[in-house]
C-alpha cells in the first residue's frame, strides 16, 4: 500500500511518501510544500493545491493520512490551516483516493508506543523505523512521515475505517 501522510499548514505543508507491505516499510519520497508570507492567502492555498495535486498524480497514492486538527490558542492560525487542509483532502478526493485523519495523540502512540511522547522521540522513531541517515526536516516534514506510519500501523487492524473521513 502507498501513503501520503500530510502534516497540513498553509506556510509549510509536510509530505511525506512511504510504502507499506508485509509489516515493512518503504520511504518513497519526503518533503515540503511552502508558501511565501509576502503571498495572499488565496494564492498561498493555490501554490499548496496545485503542488499537492502534483504529489498525488506522481506518486498515486492508495490512501492519504492527515493530521486531524485540534484548536490551540490561535483561532485565526487554526483557521487558516483548515482551509489548507480543505484543499489537500478536495484534491484527494477528485482522484477517488480514500483520506484518514489520525490526532497527534494517536501518531504518538502508533509510532512511539506512548500517546504523550515529545516531538524529538517522534523524529527519532520515525527516523528508526523507516531506516533513513538523519531526522527529516523540517519538522513538519518528520511528522507526515510520522503520520503516514501511523496509517500503516492502522490500515491493518479492523479499527482503520473509524479513521476515514467520509465523503
Amino acid at each position: 500500500m502507498r501513503i501520503v501522510g500530510i502534516d497540513p499548514g498553509y506556510a509549510i505543508v509536510g509530505v511525506g511518501v512511504v510504502e507499506f507491505n508485509n509489516q515493512r516499510f518503504t520511504t518513497i519520497n519526503y518533503g515540503a510544500v511552502t508558501t511565501d508570507a509576502s503571498e495572499s492567502f488565496p494564492s498561498r492555498l493555490k501554490i499548496i493545491y496545485d503542488d499537492i495535486c502534483a504529489i498525488l498524480d506522481t506518486y498515486k497514492p492508495d490512501a492519504l493520512a492527515i493530521e486531524k486538527l485540534y484548536f490551540t490558542t490561535n483561532q485565526k492560525t487554526a483557521i487558516d490551516v483548515a482551509q489548507a487542509r480543505g484543499i489537500i483532502l478536495l484534491a484527494a478526493r477528485q482522484r477517488d483516493i480514500p483520506c484518514y485523519e489520525y490526532t497527534p495523540l494517536q501518531v504518538k502512540q502508533s509510532v512511539v508506543g506512548y500517546g504523550k511522547a515529545i516531538k524529538k522521540q517522534v523524529i527519532d522513531m520515525t527516523t528508526r523505523i523507516l531506516k533513513l541517515k538523519n531526522p527529516p526536516k523540517p519538522d513538519d516534514v518528520a511528522d507526515a512521515l510520522a503520520i503516514a506510519v501511523c496509517h500503516g500501523h492502522t490500515a491493518s487492524s479492523p479499527n482503520s475505517l473509524n479513521y476515514l473521513i467520509k465523503g
